[in-house]
């Protein structure tokens, strides 16, 4: 069933992100941004202090929800994963490194992506009379879209991400962890496994302010350790960095001296190779960031939308951003294995699950680079696991109701051992597609809601 499955549900993904989404996803970006006016430039200051002034290990405990930094801590827990390493060595690999500023093309308006996101969650939120906070997309899709038809979305978006980032999302992820630790530390991944059900399940049990605890320290300990790490490898190859930037300007235009091809066929995939990697690590316009910032605490919508551009910031400007540097200066510059290209016997030494820690290898050692990649997925991948196991959760609430959401973390649990069993590219390709389709009732609601995106700006003076 598996060899007959896989190559149409591989059909359907590439269909879905070549076009579909490629198209609708960058529509909304740009539709926002002339919207508010390009709230991601006028407003980052505010974001960034709105972010960093509340900065902190021990935030304040709530009645319900959450303080808008464990809000973000949990946004960007469920952004930061595997996708930021795999998927910009993907990306690089595919595409060249003219890929990484497409990237970061799609980022900026991306970051408008996510201040709408974030006010309709905000706005369109519930509170029960018990102080429940209840919010996420399928509480604006159905906002946007009355009677049936909006109840229809709603629904459809609930199963597919329930089923992309509760189920087969965090099959992934876990594998992820349970091989590199087993290829650094030689644990069996079936005893990581048993490791991460424990500790997750007790995370998971705590309910929301256990799990903002945790995230609001668990962020900014992985990103430090990301960002040390790569700042130690980027200092002893400093010499390489400009021409490191230079081949991200050069070959953003001219792919083809690298990866082959005619000028327009290169182009076409260099920009579409970064388009979709940046659209799906950063998730704005996904869907699934906005169940964090429903919860948040804040004195207006307006104020976690700028707290929620500065997570789109983090994870293309800084985390992917770094990676990028890392694999490029180390492998792509004159003394490096692709300087060449991805061609010929090079393409049997590296891949995209292992360029990064290639890099990390080739500059302080294989074993060290073995070992700080599985310890950086490790963090990455945990975090994602954490995030993503609250918006399944959350979408599991709203159509079954409260009760089955503990059905829903006893069936979670046992996936995310699974994936550290086996995981097969079928795993992988599912987690696609309903990842891919859950964005489109998202994004429909999203330009039907521009409205009010724009009024919710406009509440406040200054803008």
């Amino acid at each position: 069933m598996s060899e007959t499955l896989l190559p149409i549900v591989q059909t359907i993904n590439s269909y879905l992100s070549d076009y579909i989404l490629f198209i609708m996803l960058i529509a909304v970006g740009l539709c926002y941004s002339i919207k508010t006016r390009f709230i991601q430039v006028r407003c980052f200051g505010e974001g960034m202090r709105h972010v960093f002034g509340n900065l902190t290990l021990n935030g304040k405990k709530h009645e319900s929800g959450m303080s808008s930094f464990q809000a973000l801590a949990t946004a960007i827990a469920a952004q930061v994963g595997t996708g930021n390493i795999v998927g910009a060595s993907g990306a690089i690999l595919t595409g060249g490194p003219g890929a990484i500023f497409w990237m970061w093309v799609i980022a900026f308006f991306g970051m408008a992506t996510i201040y709408a996101e974030a006010t309709l969650a905000q706005e369109t939120r519930i509170i029960d009379k018990d102080g429940n906070i209840h919010g996420g997309p399928v509480y604006y899709i159905t906002t946007a879209f009355k009677g049936s038809l909006g109840k229809f979305l709603a629904g459809f978006f609930a199963v597919a991400i329930t089923l992309a980032l509760g189920f087969f999302g965090c099959m992934v992820q876990s594998n992820s962890i349970g091989s590199t630790c087993q290829t650094a530390f030689g644990i069996p991944s079936w005893v990581v496994g048993l490791i991460l059900v424990v500790i997750c399940g007790f995370i998971f049990l705590g309910g929301i302010k256990r799990l903002a605890a945790v995230t609001e320290k668990l962020v900014p300990i992985m990103a430090a350790l990301f960002l040390v790490g790569s700042l130690v490898l980027l200092a002893a190859r400093i010499k390489y960095i400009p021409a490191t930037f230079g081949m991200i300007f050069q070959y953003a235009f001219q792919p083809q001296a690298i990866i082959g091809g005619s000028v327009g066929a290169a182009l076409k995939i260099a920009l579409t190779q970064g388009a979709k990697r940046g659209l799906f690590s950063n998730e704005a316009g996904m869907g699934s960031t906005p169940h964090a910032h429903a919860l948040a605490n804040v004195k207006s919508p307006h104020e976690q939308g700028c707290v929620a551009m500065i997570g789109v910031f983090i994870d293309t400007f800084v985390v992917l951003t770094l990676n990028a540097l890392v694999v490029i200066s180390t492998l792509y510059t004159s003394d490096g294995i692709l300087a060449n290209g991805y061609t010929g016997a090079v393409t049997e030494v590296v891949n995209k699950t292992n360029l990064t820690q290639t890099a990390f290898g080739l500059v302080f050692g294989e074993q060290f680079g073995a070992v700080f990649i599985a310890i950086t997925l490790f963090f990455f991948a945990f975090s994602t696991i954490l995030g993503w196991n609250l918006f399944g959760k959350i979408n599991v609430a709203y159509l079954f109701g409260e009760k089955a959401t503990k059905v829903y973390t006893i069936l979670a649990l046992f996936f995310i051992f699974l994936g550290t069993l086996a995981s097969n590219d079928l795993v992988w390709e599912l987690s696609d597609m309903f990842n891919n389709l859950m964005v489109i009732p998202n994004a429909l609601a999203l330009f039907a809601l521009t409205g009010m995106v724009q009024a919710a700006m406009k509440r406040v003076k200054k803008l």
